[in-house]
């Protein structure tokens, strides 16, 4: 990985030298197919490009990571690729004002999900190809200047196997066994792409009339694996293609500029999605082969929303640099949700960004790798890393404030002149600041300074005092910061007063918005309001915070969070009461006995399923050790009663039903989950799915009740692509040191393992009730990690490094060992020290909600 990272000092450099005319790409992937004798597996590819330099005589380098590179042509003058090719560049010497550079390589079919990705169906054979490249693996398919503003137009030509289809960015022609596409609009590297292979596909079109009178006619298409195609839903995905590209036009004023709209469902994909303009493409598992809840429904259609939002923010306009990746992820994200509350039929969408990707912000914006949303990005690898939850998450909600902060016009009216001023170029902070400053008349730069150039997530608490009559004497919001970063930020925050009804329910009898500057702010307008049971300071999620209680607001929501009829607040309460968890501010025993007592009740499938993950967080990580055995009792039993008086048949039922297999481990429990799956024990309404059978089976494994034997008869019964996966990660999880050894070996010491199969192997591997089992791998982690990063691709190193750091080993022991190697490898790559830093914040902060939970013992 060294030798391939690139600098942001390089790049600038390239850019302010270079500039790009096009692309002419040709690809050979008929190697794709039959017996392959070489390692690795290549193909055939060949790029022409046609640039300027400023400097002429000046010298530079192209980008390209290949086994062999078999001719380069720089101006009609043949270079030897052993003198310029050093595995990952070419250099470029003597460059003339106007230049033409010709490459013909060999390269690698990917088998990690980065560059051409090969995949070979496991159920008919089928070969299926599809590129993925953010942040810069382009340059492992052509040969190219691998950084977002050096944006070009792309003429790509493929040669497939008979019987193939190939999609790219462009509108496709088929003659003689060669498909060519049509000339792109520019565009960076990252977002250029192909599809290729048998793949099932279905069309449909979009047409729109625009303000001058013309007609905006866009095809639509959507595809998948064959193996999939029963499964594919692909009316509901064309519905929600529909319904954000009317949702755009509406808002944006700029027509889609990309010609045809393609989606492709692809196998083993690292990401949730990518929007490569023209054919976007999604990780197959959005394509449901059982029965799932409107959660999963409400998901995809934000990412659909998410990616199709990149055409403008993004694609059309892109950031100069990594440093400004939050220009088209925040943007996607706030926009993700946005479309998807006022376009389709998913109206509680903020509910879940409130509950789900907000979780994922708090908790990033905590770790010591927490950057401002506008980051440093000194290279690649930083870059790789740092679409995180801050750039997404923590982006959309500072997004979401600044709409509150402008308003929505002012914000909107922006985004229009953004696109229009900056069209297929290239930007930075200032340009999108300085337009909201034109359309909104507010000072942009002091807001900017508070919240997207600094880190950190500011705690908010309500101080309540009360006359003797009841009667509200002063109701002040208190605002705190870590110490390590001990910024204070404006926030327009609703304040929310909420009491019982004589009927018994929780509602909110006074509403006001104010805006929180400081350590205390007097919220005026509230002083004589009757006393409160509960107050809200951040009610209707107005603002990034997290959000505290009084003493008297905490009694209420342990009696009475069931009652608390608005379901958005109810969410915001369940969020505030897990990031006290996190904090070592609430028991872990008090957060499960609140889920226990009153998830039952909750209507938001999403927030439901929320409540589930956490909870089982809350045993593994922060319940003190010893009460670990009674909390794992205790939610078996309350999510077998719940799922036992479940609206049979509902998605209510399905969700307690997998949250039930994830806690059982009792015989009893385990019996039962036998008795699911081979039809002798019965819950009404329950279907037991195939997708539903392998989560049964997974708790079945690990406690030594299902073998070698009853997986490979599962697999017999779905032998699937999906299927595989699931069977290797229940091999994995196997209660069996020589399993354990076996898994290892596999992922550390090998890299034969796709990377769909290492992700199943390291998910089957860590089993929470196996903790002596895998204590003997703390020391060989840290033996370990070193090397798998310099030998592996990111994708994989950061699979390794994250998912097999010895956060179950959760002692003091482990977080000394975690120091030592930090102490002593203080000039590893950054990037991987991150990755270490961040676990072992995660560690510490378990030990100390381990500590807190004990207390209450």
């Amino acid at each position: 990985m060294p030798g391939e990272n690139l600098s942001r000092d390089e790049a600038r450099e390239r850019a302010a030298l270079l500039s790009v005319d096009g692309y002419e790409v040709s690809l050979d992937v008929r190697s794709a197919v039959g017996e392959g004798d070489e390692s690795p597996r290549t193909f055939r590819s060949v790029t022409t490009l046609r640039f300027r330099c400023n400097e002429p005589g000046a010298t530079s380098f192209a980008d390209l990571i290949a086994p062999s590179v078999t001719s380069v042509s720089l101006n009609g003058r043949d270079l030897d690729p052993g003198e310029v090719f050093d595995g990952s560049r070419i250099t470029l010497e003597d460059l003339a004002a106007e230049n033409e550079l010709i490459v013909d390589a060999q390269c690698a079919y990917s088998r990690t999900g980065e560059g051409l990705h090969r995949f070979v169906d496991p159920e008919d054979g089928e070969v299926y190809l599809y590129t993925q490249y953010e942040p810069a693996d382009s340059r492992r398919v052509l040969a190219c200047f691998e950084q977002p503003d050096l944006k070009a137009p792309f003429r790509f030509e493929v040669r497939a196997p008979e019987g193939w289809t190939v999609w790219s960015n462009g509108v496709a022609t088929h003659t003689d066994g060669v498909w060519r596409f049509a000339e792109t609009k520019p565009i960076s590297t990252y977002i250029t792409c192909v599809v290729a292979g048998p793949y099932h596909y279905v069309t449909d079109s979009y047409e729109r009339v625009l303000e001058d009178g013309t007609r905006l006619e866009i095809p639509l298409g959507a595809m998948c694996r064959k193996g999939l195609a029963p499964h594919f839903d692909a009316d509901d995905v064309f519905l929600v293609t529909k319904q954000g590209l009317d949702f755009f036009h509406d808002h944006f004023d700029y027509p889609y500029p990309f010609g045809k709209y393609d989606q492709a469902f692809v196998p083993e994909y690292n990401l949730g999605a990518m929007e490569n303009p023209g054919l976007v493409t999604f990780r197959e598992e959005f394509i449901f082969r059982g029965k799932v809840t409107q959660a999963s429904y409400e998901g995809r259609a934000n990412v659909i929303l998410h990616e199709m939002a990149h055409m403008w923010f993004g694609d059309l306009v892109t950031m100069v640099w990594w440093d400004d990746l939050w220009l088209k992820e925040s943007f996607a994200d706030f926009m993700g949700t946005f479309a998807n509350v006022g376009a389709t039929r998913f109206k509680d969408a903020w509910i879940t960004f409130a509950n789900r990707r907000k979780a994922w912000a708090y908790r990033a914006d905590q770790l010591p790798s927490t950057h401002p949303i506008t980051a440093d990005i000194r290279d690649l690898q930083d870059a790789k890393l740092n679409f995180d939850g801050i750039t997404y998450a923590k982006g959309a909600s500072v997004l979401k404030q600044l709409v509150a902060y402008v308003g929505q016009d002012a914000f909107l009216e922006g985004a229009r002149r953004y696109f229009k001023r900056h069209a297929y170029g290239n930007t930075r902070l200032g340009d999108l600041l300085s337009v909201l400053e034109e359309t909104s008349g507010r000072d942009m730069a002091a807001w900017s300074r508070s919240w997207l150039q600094t880190a950190g997530v500011n705690s908010l608490t309500p101080q309540v005092l009360l006359s003797a009559e009841g009667r509200i004497t002063e109701l002040a919001v208190l605002q705190e910061a870590a110490e390590s970063h001990p910024e204070l930020r404006p926030h327009r925050v609703a304040v929310g007063l909420y009491r019982r009804t004589p009927e018994g329910a929780v509602e909110r009898y006074a509403r006001v918005e104010v805006d929180v500057d400081g350590p205390r702010t007097i919220v005026t307008e509230l002083a004589g309001a009757e006393a409160p049971e509960l107050v809200l300071v951040n009610d209707d999620d107005l603002t990034f915070c997290k959000t505290r209680f009084d003493a008297e607001s905490l009694d209420t929501l342990k009696r009475q969070l069931g009652d608390l009829t608005d379901p958005l607040a109810r969410a915001l309460c369940w969020s505030a009461l897990w990031n006290m968890t996190r904090d070592a501010l609430l028991p872990a025993r008090d957060f499960m006995d609140l889920v226990l007592r009153f998830a039952g009740r909750e209507s938001d499938i999403g927030v439901l399923q929320m409540l589930h993950a956490w909870a089982n967080s809350s045993l593994v990580n922060y319940a003190a050790p010893g009460w670990r055995p009674t909390g794992e009792r205790l939610l078996a039993e309350g999510a077998l009663k719940e799922l036992r008086l479940a609206e049979p048949g509902s998605e209510h039922q399905l969700a307690w039903a997998r949250f039930f297999a994830s806690v059982a481990s009792s015989p009893a429990d385990l019996q039962l989950l036998q008795g699911l799956l081979e039809g002798t024990a019965k819950i009404d309404g329950l279907t037991v799915d195939q997708e539903l059978r392998w989560a049964f089976l997974g708790p079945l494994t690990s406690h030594g009740l299902a073998d070698e034997e009853v997986l490979a008869a599962e697999l017999a019964r779905d032998d699937t692509a999906s299927g595989k996966r699931h069977q290797v990660r229940c091999l994995a999880s196997r209660p069996s040191a020589a399993v354990k050894a076996q898994a290892w070996a596999q992922v550390v010491e090998s890299d034969a393992l796709s990377n769909a199969l290492v992700e199943a192997t390291i998910g089957g591997w860590n089993q929470s009730s196996q903790r002596e089992l895998l204590a003997p791998y703390a020391q060989k982690y840290f033996a370990a990690i070193e090397r798998v990063w310099a030998d592996r691709s990111i994708q994989i190193g950061m699979d390794v490094v994250r998912g097999l750091f010895p956060s179950l080993q959760d002692s003091p022991d482990t977080l000394d060992a975690t120091d030592a190697w930090l102490s002593a490898h203080e000039d590893a790559p950054p990037a991987l020290r991150r990755l270490v830093l961040e676990a072992r914040d995660d560690l510490a902060r378990a030990l100390r909600g381990q500590e807190c939970d004990a207390k209450t013992g």
